[in-house]
């Protein structure tokens, strides 16, 4: 167990995000994400998420005062909580539980282990942030390469998940809830491909070998599937998403009908897909290699958000043929006037402002404000649902008074 030290350091952060987690708003703002994905929006909504936390702190707001592993993970994310309902909240709903994370074999994280390990070498500027360049091995050239992915083989390690839980039970009982939760699945195939290839290997094998590109991509999908069947069956998936990628995913079109909390399936969650590596495939190949080996996955789920980083303008069609599609996100590199259009009332306009504006060594207020606006009045043109997700902030050049401005006047323009 952890030492009294520990536990009364977390308690009175946990004591803290409480009394937030009970003011009304917090209600209010699920209530507004649930409108805006329900298609019904009372306005834009706003988010920040995937931060430069080592650029952060200040007054020693992040400065981390337990010993263990355990106790310092719980330590970072409440004072990371605080920090953001403090300095740049938008949108962000505070909940009044812990999440314990059942413990799985057969999963690295959210992803399924399917036998391939990374092979690469790294680059690092700045030893305290963890986006460094990465250099990939080709692990697939030939057919017979495709044994080495392996079938998941999914477990539940209830002692591990029990012993977890007695421990949260002892830290912050009285204060905030514990809440068991499920695996939430990462789903990429082509993520994945990019860091066994190199995406380099993978874009010339497209053209080169398209026939060994869509084996893998078939091959991961068939993977995904076992697993998630695995997970179904054994009650291991999450049951219940606060946020589906970096985006707010309360629902009341979820969970589906017949739902057993004790046994979610994939009908009462959201999936989300993306393929970042194609942003610059034609839309034909966007379509074979994409969305049609992809198309098993998009059915089973009840809700699904698509995309990322990657721009979508010119796969609108593409990205409109997927099964129970809400939202779809719309990157600083993607014109947004297209996907607007594209996008009317049936669906979520997940705007990404680009996260650049915060980096110059001056900070252009005016140039953020006006691009906020602009996505927004495209929006009301075509009657689109848009939420504003500032996201992949790799520095904000030491100075987080920009972030904090950056949600100030983001707020100030979805609520003209």
């Amino acid at each position: 167990m952890p030492s009294k030290q520990d536990i009364a350091i977390l308690r009175n952060l946990a004591n803290q995000v409480a009394e937030i987690a009970a003011l009304p708003i917090q209600a209010q703002k699920r209530d507004l994400w649930c409108k805006l994905n329900g298609l019904n929006p009372e306005r834009p909504m706003v988010a920040i998420d995937q931060v430069c936390w080592n650029e952060m702190n200040v007054d020693d707001e992040l400065t981390l005062q337990c010993q263990t592993p355990l106790t310092r993970q719980y330590e970072e994310n409440l004072r990371q909580t605080l920090y953001k309902w403090k300095h740049m909240p938008g949108d962000l709903v505070v909940d009044d539980f812990i999440k314990i994370s059942k413990v799985v074999n057969g999963m690295n994280g959210n992803s399924f282990d399917l036998g391939v390990h990374v092979q690469e070498s790294t680059l690092s500027t700045d030893s305290a942030n963890g986006v460094v360049s990465h250099a990939y091995l080709n692990q697939f050239n030939t057919a017979e390469d495709l044994e080495k992915i392996k079938m998941p083989v999914i477990s539940y390690n209830k002692a591990e998940t029990d012993r977890r839980v007695a421990v949260a039970h002892e830290i912050f009982d009285g204060i905030l809830d514990i809440r068991l939760d499920g695996v939430d699945p990462y789903l990429s195939v082509w993520d994945a491909l990019s860091t066994w290839m190199s995406v380099e290997g993978m874009m010339y094998a497209m053209v080169d070998d398209p026939e060994l590109m869509l084996d893998l991509a078939n091959r991961l999908v068939a993977c995904y599937m076992s697993g998630l069947d695995q997970l179904e069956r054994e009650g291991l998936l999450v049951g219940q998403q606060e946020w589906i990628h970096c985006t707010g995913a309360w629902t009341d079109d979820l969970p589906g009908k017949n739902f057993d909390k004790t046994k979610p399936l994939t009908k009462d969650i959201w999936m989300f897909g993306l393929a970042q590596p194609f942003s610059s495939v034609s839309p034909p190949m966007f379509d074979e290699f994409e969305i049609m080996p992809n198309m098993p996955l998009f059915e089973r789920f009840g809700l699904v958000y698509y995309g990322c980083c990657d721009p979508l303008d010119r796969k609108m069609e593409e990205v409109l043929r997927i099964p129970n599609l809400k939202k779809v996100s719309v990157s600083p590199w993607a014109k947004k006037e297209p996907c607007a259009e594209a996008l009317g009332r049936g669906y979520v306009f997940s705007g990404k402002p680009s996260p650049a504006v915060l980096v110059p060594d001056s900070f252009d207020e005016d140039a953020l404000r006006k691009d906020l606006l602009e996505s927004i009045a495209v929006c009301k043109r075509y009657g689109c649902p848009l939420e504003l997700i500032l996201k992949d902030i790799s520095t904000v050049k030491h100075q987080p008074k920009r972030l904090w401005r950056w949600a100030e006047i983001a707020m100030e323009c979805v609520m003209q």
